[in-house]
């Protein structure tokens, strides 16, 4: 059966700038069987709803500002499977998660630009599904939860966003990864390792520099999901851990 992964999408410069992430990213899925579909959570689609893209073929959005040109050249056309994305609505469902088709929302940086590095040919079929902040973390575990008999297809399910992500404490000159960043990733880690959900459904009240780390939900939810589609084993591996900016952690982990 097919993993599921949570991957950090750093920020679209990955795609212009060789690092031991991007690295190790087209390394890595070397290893993996070839997908059947792809479905990706990304931190950078926000809704009160569960929303599902349901398209033939999917787009880009340009969602960042400043880079080079290079950026904007860029194209990832990977095609929907809509018939995957009803699917997705009746297991939804399941759990009480009432979601919408969306045909017209493309892709945004935290779903293509990973895929772009990881399968840059862009012909596996794609579906972006967004997150909603408000739901509890528990309720995000049950949604990874509910898709994980997906894996079984060998649809690769991936959870996109940054476990320690704050923008206003970047530093853009700095090499090395502050101490209060390494801190909360080693809690973290240690925490998923051990599968101990309660505690990291409460991380914010127990894991050191939680409040520097995670100033705002919405890149560490994709995490909790993925680690719902984990479930059934309980079985994490943390695959690659580098930083950028001073706090800005770039890991991969399996389950």
């Amino acid at each position: 059966m097919i993993p599921s992964l949570f991957l950090a999408h750093g920020t679209p410069l990955l795609l212009t700038e060789e690092n031991p992430y991007t690295l190790f990213l087209e390394n890595y899925v070397q290893q993996l069987p070839r997908p059947s579909a792809i479905l990706i959570f990304s931190a950078h689609w926000e809704s009160g709803e569960q929303a599902v893209t349901a398209c033939r073929q999917n787009g880009i959005i340009y969602d960042f500002a400043g880079g080079p040109d290079e950026l904007y050249q860029m194209t990832y056309s990977a095609p929907g499977e809509i018939e995957l994305s009803d699917r997705i609505m009746t297991l939804l469902s399941k759990i009480g998660i009432y979601s919408v088709l969306d045909d017209t929302r493309r892709l945004d940086h935290g779903a293509w630009v990973p895929l772009k590095i990881m399968y840059p040919n862009a012909d596996i079929p794609v579906i972006a599904l967004s997150i909603d902040p408000e739901l509890p973390l528990s309720y995000q575990y049950e949604i990874g939860k509910t898709l994980a008999k997906l894996r079984e297809e060998d649809v690769l399910i991936i959870g996109s966003g940054g476990t320690s992500h704050n923008l206003e404490q970047f530093q853009y000159n700095i090499g090395v990864a502050e101490g209060w960043t390494v801190r909360f990733e080693e809690w973290l880690e240690d925490k998923v390792l051990k599968w101990d959900i309660e505690s990291l459904f409460n991380f914010k009240s127990l894991a050191p520099y939680a409040s520097l780390a995670v100033p705002t939900m919405e890149h560490f939810i994709p995490f909790i999901i993925a680690m719902g589609l984990g479930h059934q084993e309980k079985q994490a591996k943390l695959l690659h851990r580098s930083y950028q900016y001073g706090n800005l952690s770039l890991t991969a982990w399996r389950f």
